[in-house]
């Protein structure tokens, strides 16, 4: 059994839709445009790292690419029957579209609203995050209560979770972390303090939008970040919660462990979650597609 994972904001680079511009996947790029009003093949081909780096345009262009991988797998006969879909942060946007939950075009509107929804509360109260390398979630937990500002924001695997909040916070978060022991605290290059409450002010505009879409039932279960739970329905209620929630990605994939799934696939720029895999099954099995040449890698993987 095998479950498709898709990246979020972090895994863009400039240039990285380059390599798919001959494909016949390209064409979804056009039709997201379309539906989101952003010019996608200009972010995904000409704009440079600061440019992408904006919360507005990491978010559309880095959906958009995974749309394109995720037809072209398709396309190439690979996408087969998963056992469940997941999704990091945005990423959970691309697996709604792979379970038949949104349209492509509906989950491009949504992620241009919750990417213009999350910059505005970002500059309304600029934040930041950082990695936290060698600390179980509980003590990352106590580096932060006592800690005006600061709290967990993404449980990504054994030993890697990140802190979100004020500048001062994560300063004196980091602080807190180190002197319980922590291998090491990185600041993480990234414009706001997300799956923190300073996105509370991003909620009721990424409502509205997701009361416009419609939700259909999903063809397979969806692992979400909420609760690390497998779902097939309920998505509004929680994608909206998505926005202030931890991401609880190394419960998700215990989760997806604990169904049967042995092999997981990453659709999107990077190896980011790949990495994760590793470190939180590592019986499993890992193979991921972020340019063309990778389908036939894939192709390989899944036969064995």
């Amino acid at each position: 059994m095998y479950a498709l994972l898709f990246p979020g904001q972090g895994s863009q680079r400039a240039g990285m839709g380059a390599p798919w511009r001959d494909h016949p996947s390209w064409a979804v790029v056009e039709r997201l445009s379309d539906a989101s009003g952003i010019d996608l093949a200009d972010l995904l081909v000409d704009a440079d790292a600061d440019t992408l780096r904006a919360t507005a345009n990491a978010q559309p262009a880095t959906f958009a690419l995974s749309l394109v991988i995720l037809d072209a797998v398709g396309r190439a006969g690979l996408a087969g029957d998963p056992a469940a879909v997941a999704g990091h942060s945005l990423g959970e946007y691309s697996a709604l579209v792979a379970a038949g939950v949104l349209a492509d075009t509906d989950a491009a509107r949504l992620v241009a609203a919750r990417g213009s929804a999350m910059q505005a509360a970002a500059d309304a109260a600029p934040g930041t995050m950082a990695a936290v390398l060698g600390l179980d979630p509980a003590a990352v937990a106590r580096a932060c209560e006592d800690v005006d500002g600061a709290w967990t924001a993404n449980d990504n695997a054994p030993g890697q979770v990140v802190i979100a909040g004020t500048e001062a916070g994560v300063a004196e978060a980091s602080e807190a972390a180190r002197s319980l022991g922590a291998k090491r605290v990185m600041a993480l290059p990234v414009g706001g303090a997300f799956h923190s409450p300073l996105m509370a002010p991003a909620q009721e505009p990424l409502d509205r939008a997701v009361a416009a879409a419609a939700f259909g039932p999903a063809r397979v279960a969806v692992v979400t970040n909420v609760d690390a739970a497998a779902h097939r329905d309920g998505f509004d209620r929680l994608l909206s919660a998505q926005l202030v929630a931890p991401v609880r990605w190394r419960e998700s994939l215990q989760t997806l462990a604990a169904m049967g799934v042995s092999r997981f696939v990453e659709l999107g720029p990077g190896t980011e979650l790949s990495g994760m895999v590793k470190r939180t099954v590592p019986d499993s099995q890992r193979a991921n597609v972020a340019v063309p040449d990778d389908l036939e890698k894939l192709a390989a993987a899944l036969a064995g």
